[in-house]
């Protein structure tokens, strides 16, 4: 029925989606406190009284600890990024991120950049993105969300502030009270231990090898290069990225930060 429809021209092409671009480098092992944090939007809901609620969850990999789970009104960069703030200040810096290839995590923009992985990145921490419809690479964070549905969720609370207090006393009890199988019978609290690395006021500059032209990207996303504008991507405005000159007579842009 397809090839008779084409045929006679009644059908028309689907335009191509764009994709966030694959994340190809391995996991890190988590071998110990803080080597990966784990984060995701559980499905939004609404509350009693019709507020769209948007869980936002960040778990240690290692301990199961469950860090943050804070209801969120819009789940932008902006919210996000203060949640995120919040637990980079009282717990240190992880050394990696892993999470899905949505916003605000990730887009379809070159590197699969947004605002709030390039912070990341300033910080020194690596963004790992799962494969796309790929959810058991983030298992244990998906198989969290299930519970917190079933104790918090079921039926959804009065009001947005009253989801937000049974989100804390979940993650009280799911923290100090609940021993883990996969952990020997221990809490997440009991097994989790702070990073060394600290939040830090300043942000350092990225170094770059003398080979490389770096340029600072525009407002608009492009930078300035061999009398052109080049786009590199809005979520990299006003920061540093290198250019360097390969033998296929081209520019590339050879380090993103």
């Amino acid at each position: 029925m397809g090839a008779i429809l084409h045929r006679e021209g009644l059908t028309r092409p689907r335009p191509k989606r764009r994709r966030t671009p694959a994340s190809t480098q391995p996991f890190a092992q988590s071998t110990g406190s803080n080597k990966t944090w784990c984060v995701d939007f559980k499905g939004h809901f609404r509350t009693q009284d019709g507020t769209k609620c948007y869980p936002l969850t960040i778990m240690d990999a290692f301990s199961r600890k469950l860090l943050r789970c804070r209801a969120l009104r819009d789940p932008d960069g902006k919210n996000a990024k203060k949640v995120f703030q919040s637990a980079f200040s009282e717990f240190g810096l992880p050394a990696a991120i892993r999470s899905d290839n949505g916003p605000p995590f990730a887009s379809v923009a070159p590197g699969g950049l947004t605002e709030l992985s390039v912070w990341w990145l300033c910080l020194r921490i690596r963004h790992e993105r799962i494969a796309p419809g790929k959810p058991q690479q983030n298992g244990r964070h998906e198989r969290r969300h299930r519970t917190l549905k079933e104790e918090t969720a079921l039926p959804p609370a009065a009001t947005f502030r009253a989801q937000q207090d049974a989100f804390d006393r979940f993650l009280e009890g799911y923290n100090r009270e609940r021993p883990h199988e996969a952990l020997g019978g221990r809490t997440p609290d009991e097994l989790y231990k702070p990073s060394n690395r600290r939040l830090p006021i300043r942000i350092e500059p990225f170094e770059y090898p003398p080979d490389c032209e770096v340029r600072k990207v525009w407002c608009d996303g492009s930078a300035p290069l061999a009398r052109r504008k080049v786009k590199v991507g809005q979520a990299l405005a006003g920061q540093n990225v290198a250019f360097r000159w390969v033998c296929d007579q081209k520019w590339r842009c050879a380090t993103v930060l």
